[in-house]
């Protein structure tokens, strides 16, 4: 299948969530033997229209990204003359929604459109408008898509897919140290560290260990605030760490807790639960986490640093696990057969199969 995904900026350009989410997808179809073609702003040397890296081909319709005119007055054509089965669209601008819906009419294939809802465009009348023009609009979460309802989108062009994870590199990885609680986060404005702190200084008085992953802008006032309620000799800021080193950490732990006030997917939180973690979340009406526990008895939802003590407690009767195949279904190869069966599915309704 020949997909043209569309987005004038790329992970190339700048590191994002809604960036990543869109090359995590390109990668999937890729690494099936699709063909897949990126148009977006050059992030490559020289004038060369065509970039060819990894086995995916890049079409640069505009010098930079803030050439957003051109890009966009260019588009419309050049998903055309490519001959697609499918447009794939992220969501910002909102102005190249509407050339890539455009296109996929000219090209008569189905327009996709991939809301991440993490940097989401402010909702107007225009922008909502042309969020509509999607043949479907796929989500990470429910959260998202009551988002995306609320924007006027139809519940039944919605489809809610997750983030992937590799089950096979979670299972092969050896476990790293023991470890209690464990936290992974980009320690920013919306980490919430301090929900989990005061959480565990509830527990002072009892023997447990806690490692927090990432780094970030508030390290060190949360370094500060651990050692302010006297627990920072049982928790290890453990920084940045590999891919290869975060899996380790979660199959040494017993708990992951998430507390960020905002999380449209807990991505980090999925790969510690199928490492055999059991989940505590803290909810927060802008985070998606909640979904991941519900009607799991490994899974607990808390309000509070009181109710958030008290589930790590009750945590602690629950077996150790390594690997939990109950998030199977969140593997890369599903994921990525889900967005072929949408694709499939478009395609049968315009009569193009």
């Amino acid at each position: 299948m020949r997909v043209a995904v569309v987005s004038l900026e790329t992970v190339h350009h700048r590191d994002t969530e809604t960036n990543w989410r869109l090359q995590t997808v390109l990668e999937l179809l890729r690494d099936a033997g699709h063909d897949v073609h990126v148009f977006c702003a050059r992030f490559w040397d020289g004038d060369g229209r065509t970039f060819e890296r990894d086995d995916v081909t890049y079409h640069g319709l505009a010098a930079h990204v803030d050439a957003r005119h051109s890009f966009v007055a260019r588009l419309p054509i050049a998903l055309a003359s490519l001959g697609p089965d499918v447009v794939h669209a992220g969501e910002r601008p909102p102005s190249q929604v509407l050339a890539a819906s455009w296109g996929a009419t000219l090209a008569r294939v189905p327009f996709l459109l991939e809301w991440y809802g993490d940097d989401a465009p402010a909702s107007d009348g225009w922008t909502d408008w042309v969020t509509r023009r999607a043949d479907r609009l796929v989500v990470p979460s429910e959260l998202v898509a009551t988002w995306a309802r609320e924007r006027g989108v139809d519940g039944d062009d919605i489809e809610v897919v997750p983030n992937p994870i590799d089950v096979d590199r979670i299972r092969d990885t050896s476990a790293g140290d023991a470890v209690d609680v464990i936290y992974a986060r980009r320690l920013d404005e919306g980490a919430n560290l301090e929900s989990l702190l005061l959480g565990l200084a509830e527990l002072r008085d009892r023997e447990w260990t806690a490692t927090v992953i990432g780094d970030g802008p508030r390290r060190e006032e949360y370094e500060g605030l651990a050692s302010d309620l006297r627990i920072d000799d049982r928790i290890t800021f453990a920084g940045e760490c590999s891919l290869e080193e975060r899996i380790a950490a979660y199959r040494g732990a017993h708990v992951f807790a998430q507390t960020a006030e905002h999380c449209v997917f807990p991505t980090e939180m999925l790969r510690a639960l199928a490492a055999g973690c059991v989940g505590i979340i803290e909810y927060h009406v802008d985070s998606s986490a909640h979904e991941l526990v519900e009607g799991w008895d490994r899974g607990f939802r808390t309000t509070s640093e009181e109710e958030l003590a008290d589930a790590i407690l009750e945590a602690g009767d629950l077996e150790r696990r390594e690997f939990d195949e109950r998030f199977a279904d969140y593997d890369r190869d599903v994921v990525r057969d889900r967005y072929l069966t949408i694709y499939r599915s478009l395609q049968e309704s315009k009569g193009l199969f």
